[in-house]
């Protein structure tokens, strides 16, 4: 991997910045689950369980439809995922008060406490990347990231000063995540 430079380059758009960009990406990525995807081997679960119970656990009572939206996943893969969730006690479903075939969702305690433990680190990871960054360098890897996601699932990224993680509809907590 070429040697990461902290200056700003004027040609940021030539293929070797593109290239460093993307791997840099890739690292960051593989080093912010590592931990995150050891906990979830030790109880048979994968990284849809991990996103699955992050964001139920940042809406608390977000329908199966919701999530879906949020997720992008297939109905059959989400259907997988959340049985494997609701089996081991760390999700429970319930029916919407107007519809009853409305299925909301909701992490359990023991579904609170296994969010905490995938995400403890991985907040610290960002807390410290960002202090070190500065706030002129947070806002723009916001822009960066807000960049790389497509524009269907642009509208439900936060807006700034926002409290939660996605512009659903879905009832949320403060502190839910």
């Amino acid at each position: 991997m070429a040697e990461i430079s902290s200056r700003v380059n004027p040609l940021f758009l030539r293929e070797e910045e593109l290239h460093q960009g993307m791997e840099l990406l890739l690292f960051a990525y593989r080093d912010f689950m590592a931990e995150a995807d050891g906990l979830l081997a030790e109880r048979g679960l994968g990284r849809a369980h991990h996103r699955a119970a992050y964001f139920i656990g940042r809406h608390p009572d977000i329908s199966v439809s919701e999530l879906l939206g949020l997720l992008g996943i297939t109905k059959q893969s989400l259907s997988r995922v959340l049985n494997s969730l609701v089996d081991a006690k760390y999700v429970e479903v319930r029916p919407g008060p107007n519809d009853r075939r409305q299925r909301l969702l909701s992490l359990t305690e023991s579904g609170r406490e296994l969010e905490r433990a995938l995400t403890h680190n991985q907040r610290h990871h960002f807390a410290r990347a960002y202090r070190e960054a500065g706030a002129e360098a947070v806002d723009g890897f916001r822009k960066v990231l807000a960049g790389l996601v497509g524009d269907d699932r642009r509208m439900r990224l936060p807006r700034a000063g926002t409290e939660t993680g996605a512009n659903t509809g879905a009832k949320t907590r403060e502190g839910g995540g």
